[in-house]
């Protein structure tokens, strides 16, 4: 049973990574233009959103 959920991970991990890396891009996108107009709290939020991501990329990595 232990091997199944396992395997189960593996198989989970493998399809969130891809996803995980547009929203990624995406974040970093929005990042650039939040930049760009000088808005800190887009900037502050989006960095946010970047780390915790970032986490979660680093555990399905793993």
């Amino acid at each position: 049973m232990k091997q199944v959920i396992e395997a189960f991970r593996r198989q989970d991990a493998e399809q969130r990574i891809p996803v995980l890396r547009l929203e990624i891009d995406y974040e970093l996108s929005t990042l650039f233009d939040a930049i760009q107009v000088h808005d800190q709290a887009a900037v502050t939020a989006s960095k946010e959103r970047l780390d915790k991501y970032r986490q979660e990329m680093l555990r399905l990595e793993a």
